[in-house]
């Protein structure tokens, strides 16, 4: 009972410690949480959560394998995730906001899975987040030789749990600060997140073609 606790609190700790660091995918969450609303948002995390988790499951499944592959594959895998980040960047700034505004509760629910997808693709086109993975195994001992088949049920479903209550919490807290928001204000907002995506894809791609 004390192995099974352990490993649900540090797993719940590592599905926060993903999803924390304001990178492409939250600057995407937070922006559709201003134009679409809470739940568009949150559902951009979904998909964003399931990328995660997959990754985790794929590091605990067989880390050196993983490693070697990325290692060797490191400049296509940067170029691909540099390339769409750029499409997302580009769709962002040249986006109207105005068409868009709307309250949340009028929100079409089937566009929740686009939204889902958009935020998978967009966190699945980053694959060397698994070394971030793999630092956060390794500090938190996630992976241990008396663990067994349930432990890393708990774990990687307390991960995905970690990973839905930070963006839970952050489109909640968005979702209050919307009506200080205008038009203007959303389509400036727009032109940021937009032009800061399209810095991430050069430099990745610089960085890439730098490490030939």
């Amino acid at each position: 009972m004390e192995n099974l606790i352990y490993v649900i609190m540090r797993g719940f700790a590592i599905g926060v410690l993903i999803s924390a660091p304001m990178g492409p995918i939250g600057m995407l969450v937070i922006q559709r949480t201003l134009t679409k609303g809470r739940w568009p948002a949150f559902f951009t995390g979904i998909g964003a959560s399931i990328s995660d988790l997959f990754y985790c499951i794929l590091t605990g499944a067989g880390i050196a394998f993983i490693t070697d592959f990325i290692a060797s594959q490191q400049l296509l895998l940067q170029i691909f995730g540099s390339i769409a980040i750029a499409i997302f960047g580009i769709y962002l700034f040249r986006k109207n906001p105005a068409k868009e505004l709307q309250r949340p509760d009028v929100a079409e629910t089937n566009t929740y899975w686009s939204d889902i997808v958009t935020g998978f693709l967009l966190t699945f086109s980053n694959p060397l987040i698994l070394f971030f993975i793999i630092g956060l195994f390794a500090r938190f001992n996630f992976l241990l030789p008396e663990f067994r088949y349930y432990h890393y049920a708990a774990g990687y479903l307390s991960i995905a749990v970690g990973a839905l209550a930070w963006w839970f919490l952050i489109t909640f807290l968005v979702n209050k600060m919307r009506t200080h928001f205008n038009v203007r204000s959303l389509y400036l907002l727009n032109r940021i997140i937009g032009s800061l995506l399209m810095l991430f894809a050069v430099v990745g791609t610089v960085s890439a073609l730098f490490d030939l």
